[in-house]
């Protein structure tokens, strides 16, 4: 007779299981982690120069700042804008994020929420590449909303010219894949 030891419960080797909630940290640590790289990407100038803000030069000194009152409320409305969007994004990944760890919503909702999840962080990223590079081309400010197969581009501009209005339908175009024809371009 043969007897077979078993070792008792504590003792056993545990086995890894990937469940739900490893990808939901996983999924959590993906989505913080884009939301800082869009957070220095939007906000990232204004961390590196808090010196040459806080100190005056001559010509604030003396009363000319450089900037019009247009100009300073087109930069509020572009900040303003910004705020606005990433607080709608935030309460919609906050509703999706709901629905995924709700325990009582079945598969097909989470794996639909997952998803959708996915998309407003694709979205995120090429509206940030969107509006870094129509910067880049001598834009001062710039806001780019996509949704879908259409993009809506404003820019800080006195009057758009056809070379910039082209420049920015080669970035959109490049980005987002949006032909011109779905875009729709805005000076403020």
């Amino acid at each position: 007779m043969e007897q077979t030891l078993e070792l008792p419960a504590a003792e056993q080797p545990k086995k890894r299981r990937f469940g739900r909630r490893t990808v939901m940290v996983a999924c959590a640590v993906v989505l913080i982690a884009a939301a800082l790289v869009l957070n220095f990407i939007l906000f990232g100038d204004k961390w590196q120069k808090p010196l040459e803000e806080a100190t005056p030069t001559a010509a604030d000194e003396a009363g000319e700042t450089g900037k019009t009152a247009d100009a300073a409320a087109g930069d509020g409305y572009f900040s303003a804008t910004q705020v606005s969007r990433q607080r709608a994004r935030d309460e919609a990944l906050e509703v999706l994020q709901s629905v995924v760890d709700n325990d009582n919503a079945d598969e097909a909702a989470k794996t639909e929420a997952l998803a959708d999840i996915a998309a407003l962080a694709r979205a995120m990223e090429t509206e940030a590449n969107i509006e870094s590079l129509v910067r880049s081309r001598g834009f001062s400010q710039c806001v780019a909303v996509v949704n879908g197969d259409t993009c809506s581009v404003v820019v800080q501009s006195a009057e758009l010219t056809p070379a910039g209005i082209a420049q920015i339908n080669d970035v959109v175009y490049e980005q987002a894949g949006i032909a011109p024809a779905g875009v729709k371009i805005i000076a403020k």
